[in-house]
């Protein structure tokens, strides 16, 4: 790989780690919210969706560091 697509490809990885971060607090958010409406059910689906972002983010970190260790 070359290093302008590195470096590309550095910056995508964090846009997205960051991104992802912002939605899995957003979602926990209304989380809360949703949990005022009395809808269980609700909850749980985006609590969920929460915590399948985090470990989207847990392997787009992985990737990071493989990409900054070639």
């Amino acid at each position: 790989m070359r290093n302008a697509e590195r470096e590309k490809f550095k910056i995508l990885l964090n846009h997205w780690i960051e991104y992802n971060k912002e939605h899995s607090q957003e979602f926990r958010e209304w989380v809360e919210k949703a949990k005022g409406l009395g809808k269980a059910e609700t909850c749980d689906d985006i609590l969920e969706a929460a915590q399948e972002m985090d470990k989207a983010n847990d392997a787009l970190l992985r990737a990071l560091r493989t990409l900054a260790g070639c």
